[in-house]
């Protein structure tokens, strides 16, 4: 008997009833129709057979059931035979007395055991598992691996269903199918083979895999196929695919468990490692949609299967929680949410959430990717800068608009606006959904004139709703519309060559431009002269001023305030009337002779070039006399024919001509210098004019071939041998004086700078051509120098070939070839060489940088180098010159002097080869290198050091001085001088450092100090001697203190004495410690030259101060004999008399010439003579002195000559008489010649002889100190001593004490009896005391 294995089948019936009739009472039910088979056997219920013998027969359809059968058997081995029993049972069929009809019955389900409580079940062929069952039926391990058999699959017992049904589209494993990439790993190496899709080893695998895999997933519901699709190192990665429908995570992990029983072991699978990625599954979003900077972001995955955890990824980098990252994983609703708050543009980029399922042999990865992009919220405005207009009408009525914009409309967008400014005008505020206005309500009383050009900050800020925000700020200039008025110094208008100036003025004062133009018809020009227009802020105001008007100026004249955009102007109309200048004048004659009654042609001619109807006067004395014009050539002259009547004597008139215009503005033309000569002394006459012998004609320069019918310049004639010989011809060349006419123009002209490049190109054009009569002409080349020095207050561009043409035009004029004209311009002191020297500085001090340079130009002897200075600049401004002689000069200026100069200023040098040694210069000095201009076009207030090396010429000349041309000197013509500069001689080189900056060169003169003057061995020697008695006279005088001062006269004389010697002691040793440094070459600080001069000043005044207190003190013993002053007051008088006033005349004497540069001369430490004269601070008081001591010495002789109390015989008279006379025939050539001698070295070319016996005296004056008798018993005995003729001491200029032979050539006589050694009268002591004075 078989087994009792229990089984289960499942039947369908589709029974039809078909009864018609049924008892009213009848209560039919369902049949529970069951079949219990043992052997075959079938058993029905007995309800089934019962039926109701009342039924109601109706006539409708049929219904009709579907009866689900489940028929367990105990024995499995009779599952087949059921099968095919209902498989051969004919339907339909009745199945009870019912009416009722079985019409189908079909198998649908199979379940075989499986274990206590499981069985595993199996759909029949038509018939399909549910699909709300799908996912959760697990094939039956054991029944599953066969293919031969339909898969089953694990079902609990006992199994209620649902059962398999009909196989529809819903039916499960009916969908699409899906395709599934799965992985799993072989733990064997990576042979190379499979990297190689063809090769045999390759495939084997692929073959056995798929296999292995069909085998395993064929339960899967829907299945199709699986494919590997690939190998991959990292031990052996199987990559394959799985076709088939949706499977549950336990359905899959189930069929991965039974690869391994059908994988062959070889292959070493690791169960665990299975993997599936499922990338579709996931639904993925983002709020907000629109992302920005600063927003808070919400990334969301949600799945409809279960897993275990969620990670979040960036660019396959694990997301961890953080400050600004926030991760929330909620399990039950299958969902994980990613929170980034304050995103930035570092967080753009791909995301990847994956939610993991894992078992022992099955990893499930769902996983979703997104890509966001986090840009900038970028807010945009029409206009970053406004500028509203607040006076205007129109602004205030409609206002003015701000907007800010972004690139997208956002429903949650909201914006805000801040106001920060001077003006504080607000505004209203809207919003569309990507836009947010503000309206200005502009109010002319919050924005004044004042503040016009105020800016306010408008700033508005968007925000998205999600945190992001941004603003844009946007800037409006409120700007008020100047209301200008414009006035003029004179009517409107103007004479030519008169001075006017226009002034406009504004009621704001905030601008940040003034501008000048002329309209003329359909012509405007712009004004360009920086010299003629100067701006002011307060008051706002502009002032054009023309120094002389031309035709160029005659117009509208339109002034413009310009603040950033906005422009308010006004007008006025000037008209020049035509007026010819003075020098554009021709005066016929200029100088000339008037013989008496003969009637003298006077002329006056102007260009014909004019419109003007002139009113002409000449005047002659104090009379004036109407002309008419009468056209001749090219010019319009006025004649008068004068005539003398007067002939009583030989006079000189005044003749010129008046000329008005119709505004009855006038000119006066140069004077005609008429010299009336009586008929017989004539002695040339003809056609030039007539005049005595000697007598000099002066006559203009007439061209016939001149536009103007005349050049500049006049020719003189000298009377010689009864006839005019031309004596001097100044007439300038026409194009010459072209050239000067369009210089001249051109100065004043409106568009000077426009126009200068050109003038300059023609200037070196016709000077080249005229390069012959300038050589020859020292009127031509001075006229050259004047358009030089016209042009040069022009600024220029700084443009190669306008300097070029400037510096040529120089180069030319000072070349060797004009030697000769430059000698007789000096010569004439007309100081153009300075003059050209100061427009080459001009020039390049107003030269503007192009496209910031300074381009280096050379024209043969002049060259030119500059540099820009830029902001913040560190390096040096050194620059080297090399002459054509291989003559070489640097300059250099250290970094710390460049950045003390404002950022765009300039710094120029030009380098002269020739014209150092036309400059005025000394004798005995030459002009030893090249000649080196620097300028510097930034304001400087503290010193500016540059240092210059320059190659020596002569190297045989010596004694270098670093000197510069000092524009200041010699009468404003310029000279050398050596002020802040210093020198080091360096072999065949001298570097020179100076504190300031102008036109450089070095002095050098032959070698001269092997060779000292005599006049310099007198002075060496005799000071050093003097000195040394000085020291000595001092020592004894302190020694013989107490002996020679017991009473007022002497001590107040002693005192004299030891500041007299004290005083010269200092003056002569400053003096010849100067003159000993100068005589040997060697350089001395200016600043120490100007204290050694303000000392040597002082103390010598001080000895001529001292000698003044001295003979003071004499004169009032001798003449005040009863009046007594206590010995303080008189050293009090007698002190500031010797110091106090010589110091005071010191002082201001370097107060008024040291800031002029004019207290010192250049070449030694002295007062400077011949610019300041500063030497008369020193002379003067000498001679004052010296001639009121000559007064005091007449007072005493006189006093001495007086007949005292006692007899007196002639013969003692007549010796008084001849010791007197003799003293003074003596002493007063001697001494008083010394001074006599010192002003004669003053005087201008003196004869050396002067110098020398001035030397010598001086020298040797003071050393008669040592021999003054003063032995010891004299100084015991000083009030019964004599008196002695020393009374001429006091007209001494620095010689006092006398020595002994001198008053031994006095003689002593007189030897009054005045006083004895004993004390006496009050009048007594006085008398002694006045006589102890002369001892």
């Amino acid at each position: 008997m078989p087994s009792p294995i229990p089984a289960g089948l499942h039947c369908l019936f589709l029974l039809v009833s078909a009864c018609s009739q049924t008892s009213q009472d009848s209560n039919f039910k369902p049949l529970a129709y069951v079949i219990d088979s043992m052997l075959g056997e079938e058993s029905f219920h007995p309800d089934m057979q019962r039926q109701k013998r009342n039924m109601l027969v109706l006539d409708v359809p049929l219904p009709e059931y579907i009866i689900d059968i489940e028929v367990n058997l105990m024995d499995s081995s009779y599952l087949q035979p059921i099968k095919e029993y209902f498989k051969n049972l004919i339907v339909p069929t009745n199945i009870s007395n019912i009416q009722m009809t079985v019409t189908n019955i079909s198998v649908t389900t199979v379940c075989l055991p499986s274990g206590e409580k499981s069985s595993c079940c199996s759909c029949e062929e038509g018939y399909a598992w549910p699909s709300r069952v799908c996912n959760d039926m697990m094939p039956c391990p054991s029944l599953s691996m066969d293919p031969a058999l339909p898969c089953s699959y694990v079902q609990e017992m006992p199994f209620l269903g649902p059962y398999c049904e009909p196989l529809t589209e819903d039916s499960c494993g009916m969908q699409e199918p899906i395709v599934t990439n799965m992985s799993v790993r072989l733990d064997i190496d990576f042979p190379d083979e499979l990297k190689n899709s063809s090769s045999v080893l390759y495939q084997k695998y692929k073959a056995d895999l798929e296999k292995a895999f069909n085998i395993s997933y064929r339960c899967l519901p829907g299945f199709v196929s699986t494919t590997v699709t690939g190998f991959s190192p990292g031990s052996v990665f199987v990559n394959y695919e799985v076709k088939a429908g949706p499977a549950s995570f336990d359905q899959i992990a189930q069929s991965n468990k039974a690869v391994l029983q059908v994988l062959e072991p070889l292959y070493q699978l690791n169960q665990s490692t299975f993997t599936t990625e499922i990338t579709n599954q996931v639904n993925f979003s983002i709020k907000p949609s629109d992302i920005f900077e600063g927003d808070t972001v919400t990334l969301t995955c949600e799945i409809n299967s279960t897993f275990h955890n969620a990670t979040w990824y960036q660019f396959d980098q694990i997301i961890s929680t953080s400050p600004r990252h926030s991760i929330e994983t909620i399990l039950g609703t299958r969902r994980s949410i990613l929170k980034i708050t304050n995103v930035t543009e570092e967080d753009s980029g791909s995301y990847k959430c994956t939610f993991i399922n894992s078992s022992q042999s099955y990893r499930l990865i769902y996983s979703g990717t997104e890509e966001i992009t986090v840009p900038s919220l970028h807010v945009t405005s029409y206009s970053k800068d406004m500028e509203v207009i607040c006076n205007s009408p129109e602004t205030q009525k409609n206002g003015t608009r701000l907007f800010c914009c972004i690139d997208r409309c956002l429903p949650s967008l909201n914006a805000t606006w801040t106001v920060n400014g001077t003006i504080n005008i607000t505004g209203v505020s809207s919003l569309s959904c990507n836009c947010t206005t503000y309206v200005l309500n502009i109010n002319e009383s919050l924005c004044p004139p004042e503040k016009s050009g105020a800016v306010t900050t408008y700033t508005c800020e968007v925000q998205t709703g999600h945190g992001a925000r941004s603003s844009q700020s946007i800037r409006v200039t409120y700007l008020w519309k100047a209301h200008i008025t414009i006035s003029s110094s004179t009517n409107s208008s103007v004479s030519e060559g008169h001075p006017f100036n226009l002034t406009c003025e504004s009621d704001s004062s905030n601008y940040d431009s003034i501008s000048w133009k002329i309209q003329s018809g359909n012509d405007t020009k712009t004004v360009d002269c920086d010299m003629c227009i100067k701006n002011s802020k307060f008051p706002a105001t502009s002032v054009l001023t023309v120094k002389s008007a031309t035709q160029d100026w005659s117009g509208t004249h339109i002034c413009t305030f310009s603040q950033n955009n906005l422009e308010s102007s006004a007008n006025m109309t000037i008209k020049v009337i035509s007026l010819p200048l003075k020098k554009n004048i021709l005066v016929d004659p200029i100088v000339a002779s008037v013989p008496c009654k003969v009637p003298q042609t006077l002329q006056c001619c102007i260009s014909a070039n004019t419109t003007e109807d002139y009113t002409v006067t000449f005047v002659i004395g104090q009379n004036g006399f109407p002309v008419e014009k009468e056209k001749k050539g090219n010019l319009f002259c006025y004649t008068y024919n004068y005539t003398e009547n007067d002939c009583g004597k030989e006079k000189e008139l005044v003749a010129y001509c008046s000329i008005k215009n119709s505004l009855q503005q006038g000119v006066d033309s140069e004077h005609m210098r008429l010299h009336l000569i009586p008929d017989k002394q004539v002695a040339c006459s003809d056609r030039l004019g007539i005049g005595k012998e000697g007598d000099t004609l002066i006559l203009p320069c007439r061209v016939l071939n001149s536009t103007d019918g005349f050049t500049q310049g006049s020719t003189v004639y000298k009377c010689i041998n009864n006839s005019w010989k031309v004596a001097r011809n100044d007439c300038l060349s026409v194009s010459i004086n072209n050239l000067l006419s369009r210089a001249e123009s051109l100065a004043s002209s409106p568009e000077s700078k426009a126009e200068l490049p050109n003038y300059l190109a023609e200037l070196k054009k016709e000077t080249e051509k005229e390069i012959n009569t300038i050589n020859s002409s020292p009127a031509n080349l001075g006229a050259i120098v004047s358009i030089l020095d016209m042009v040069s207050s022009i600024p220029a561009d700084a443009n190669d070939l306008t300097i070029r043409n400037f510096l040529s035009t120089v180069d030319l004029i000072v070349g060797n070839s004009t030697t000769k004209a430059w000698e007789d311009l000096n010569k004439e002191k007309t100081h153009k060489s300075s003059s050209l020297l100061q427009s080459v500085e001009n020039f390049s001090l107003r030269l503007q940088p192009v496209n910031n340079n300074i381009p280096s130009v050379s024209a043969n002897s002049v060259q030119l180098q500059g540099m820009v200075i830029k902001e913040n600049s560190t390096t040096d401004y050194n620059k080297d010159f090399h002459s054509t002689e291989n003559l070489t000069v640097n300059v250099l200026i250290g970094e710390t002097e460049i950045q003390t100069l404002s950022q765009n200023s300039t710094i120029v040098s030009v380098m002269y080869s020739n014209l150092g040694h036309i400059l005025p210069r000394n004798e005995s000095e030459y002009v030893n290198g090249l000649l080196i201009t620097t300028t510097v076009s930034s304001n400087r207030s503290q010193k500016f050091e540059v240092n210059m090396t320059f190659a020596k010429i002569n190297l045989s000349l010596k004694m270098p001085k670093c000197v510069f041309w000092n524009f200041t000197l010699n009468e404003r013509g310029g000279d050398w001088d050596t002020r802040g500069c210093t020198s080091t001689e360096l072999e065949g080189y001298v570097i020179c450092s100076c504190s300031h900056l102008t036109s450089f060169s070095i002095l050098m003169s032959p070698d001269k100090s092997s060779q000292l003057i005599f006049e310099d061995y007198i002075s060496y020697i005799g000071l050093a001697i003097s000195i040394l008695s000085l020291v000595v006279c001092i020592i004894i005088e302190s020694l013989v203190w107490k002996y020679v001062t017991n009473n007022t006269t002497s001590y107040m004389r002693h005192v004299c004495i030891v500041n007299i010697a004290l005083s010269l002691l200092i003056a002569d040793v400053w003096f010849i410690v100067t003159a000993s440094i100068n005589d040997q070459n060697q350089h001395m600080s200016r600043d120490i030259c100007v204290m050694a001069t303000f000392f040597i000043h002082l103390f010598y005044l001080c000895v001529f101060f001292w000698m003044l207190s001295l003979g003071l003190i004499l004169f009032y013993r001798l003449v005040f004999i009863l009046h007594n002053t206590s010995k303080t007051a008189q050293k009090a008088v007698a002190f500031c008399l010797g110091y106090v006033c010589p110091f005071i005349i010191a002082v201001i004497t370097i107060a008024v010439t040291l800031p002029r540069n004019s207290y010192t001369r250049k070449d030694v430490c002295w007062l400077n003579w011949m610019d300041s004269k500063a030497l008369l601070a020193f002379v003067i008081p000498a001679l004052i002195i010296v001639a009121m001591n000559l007064s005091i010495t007449a007072v005493v002789i006189i006093k001495i000559l007086r007949p005292t109390i006692g007899d007196r015989s002639n013969r003692q008279e007549r010796n008084s008489l001849f010791q007197i006379g003799k003293s003074v025939a003596i002493l007063t050539p001697l001494l008083g010649l010394t001074w006599g001698f010192g002003l004669a070295t003053i005087i201008k070319n003196s004869h050396r002889a002067f110098h020398i016996i001035f030397a010598l005296l001086n020298a040797l004056q003071i050393q008669e100190a040592l021999l003054k008798r003063n032995s010891t018993t004299k100084w015991s005995s000083q009030q019964s001593k004599s008196s002695s003729l020393i009374l001429v001491t006091p007209m001494l200029a620095m010689s006092y004490p006398f020595s002994r032979t001198f008053n031994n050539l006095c003689g002593k006589t007189g030897k009054y009896r005045v006083s004895s050694s004993e004390p006496s009268t009050s009048s007594s002591e006085n008398t002694s005391k006045a006589y102890s004075l002369l001892n």
